[in-house]
């Protein structure tokens, strides 16, 4: 392997190969990614250089030392011990749109999830390939138009001077022109045989039969006459006028609302908010990667519930008490603009489940079976252990159970639980939804 080689090796590591994406989730900087970006640190690898004393101590072989001695290495002026780096190493970001990261977290993690649930059919214009009767003249189509004058022409025109040749038979009448030509699929009528038969009154006599005529006149077909002596008009009927328009086109397209919601109460200090980051930030980039259309609701609650950005979702902390429900009350009247039939929904809540006495049991779960939604989940983020009254994850499992197919329920207390908790909640999806 050449040096060349070698080189195009580094950068191919460096440029390429982006960290594993697991480590990105679990625990990598996600402040760098936004809604429609995630920006994934590169490793970066140094090349290889070569690198030159800058002491005069002169090169391989040479020197004053006898052979054997010693080489003094005791520090010369200007190598002085300096105080450890606090800048962080050089790093570059690959970017990837939510589409891309969800094809990656899907091989990462071992998922092949489709969109589940409702297609919106929206119409939209196609191309001009449909035609009415009516429509602006701009849009009248011409050629059509001429091809069907053109094929009136050639249906309805036949070899005037073959015809006039068969009216000057001995003794023929009009009546047996005219039947003659019906015979021959002639497009003639009797009024233009009658019109032919008196022109060549003087000349009648000029062939004994019409096999005579056959025999020593040659006909002239329309293609081959039109070919030769091209158009003088062609026979348009109003009839013959189409208009294009364009074709409709039903196209579906499916679409999502995810809900998060997170708790802000006075217990939820910081370290248990950045794990609800670190779960809800690539759910949502998975979401919309894999939808057409992603919408993202954001509530916060304490003992209330009220929306937020996006932005002031994972950064807002309150001194109040604690009541879920009060955010599932919210969820469903913000769900009413997003009907069922049309949207895929998910609900997924987040907190360190501590609630108030008795709500979980008998609040959140009822509302949790009258929101209509693809999945229903809850990640509690404790850090320090269960606590003693942290028990409204343990109340949701114990009542929808481990294979319920539209609730799951995941435990995170370290960045190392981040991957699992989101595979949790994507593999628990019910295929049948």
């Amino acid at each position: 392997m050449g040096l060349i080689d070698d080189l195009e090796r580094f950068h191919s590591v460096g440029e390429d190969r982006r960290e594993d994406l697991k480590e990105f989730v679990a625990y990598g900087d996600l402040s760098a990614s936004d809604a429609d970006s995630v920006r994934v640190p590169i490793k970066i690898v140094d090349l290889p250089e070569f690198a030159y004393d800058k002491r005069d101590q002169g090169g391989v072989g040479q020197g004053d030392a006898e052979v054997g001695q010693p080489v003094d290495a005791e520090p010369q002026p200007g190598d002085e011990e300096g105080d450890p780096g606090e800048e962080g190493g050089e790093h570059e970001y690959y970017e990837m749109d939510p589409e891309e990261f969800a094809e990656e977290l899907d091989e990462e993690l071992g998922l092949d999830l489709d969109p589940k649930g409702k297609q919106v059919v929206e119409e939209i214009e196609g191309d001009y390939t449909d035609v009415a009767r009516a429509g602006p003249d701009s849009t009248l189509d011409f050629e059509r138009m001429f091809t069907e004058g053109l094929k009136r022409k050639l249906a309805t025109e036949f070899d005037e001077d073959f015809l006039r040749e068969v009216c000057k038979v001995e003794g023929i009448t009009v009546g047996d022109v005219f039947e003659w030509a019906r015979d021959e699929h002639v497009p003639v009528s009797h009024a233009a045989v009658a019109k032919l038969h008196g022109e060549v009154a003087d000349e009648r006599g000029a062939w004994e039969s019409i096999a005579d005529v056959e025999a020593n006149v040659e006909r002239t077909p329309v293609r081959q006459r039109i070919r030769e002596q091209g158009l003088d008009h062609v026979p348009y009927r109003r009839e013959d006028e189409r208009y294009r328009y364009p074709e409709v086109i039903e196209e579906r397209e499916r679409n999502v609302v995810v809900v998060n919601i997170r708790d802000v109460s006075g217990s939820m200090r910081q370290n248990k908010r950045e794990l609800v980051e670190r779960v809800f930030t690539p759910l949502d980039w998975y979401l919309q990667g894999k939808y057409d259309t992603a919408e993202f609701v954001y509530i916060a609650h304490d003992a209330e519930a009220w929306e937020v950005e996006r932005e002031d979702f994972f950064g807002i902390r309150s001194g109040g008490g604690t009541k879920i429900s009060s955010a599932y009350e919210l969820a469903e009247e913000l769900l009413d603009s997003y009907p069922y039939s049309e949207w895929n929904r998910y609900v997924f809540a987040a907190g360190d489940s501590e609630n108030s006495s008795n709500d979980t049991e008998q609040s959140v779960i009822p509302l949790m079976e009258a929101i209509d939604a693809n999945l229903h989940a809850y990640v509690e983020t404790q850090p320090s252990g269960n606590a003693i009254n942290a028990t409204h994850a343990e109340e949701v499992e114990t009542y929808f159970g481990e294979d319920s197919g539209d609730v799951a329920v995941a435990y995170v207390s370290g960045q190392e639980d981040v991957t699992d908790a989101i595979y949790e909640v994507l593999s628990t999806e019910d295929d049948s939804q």
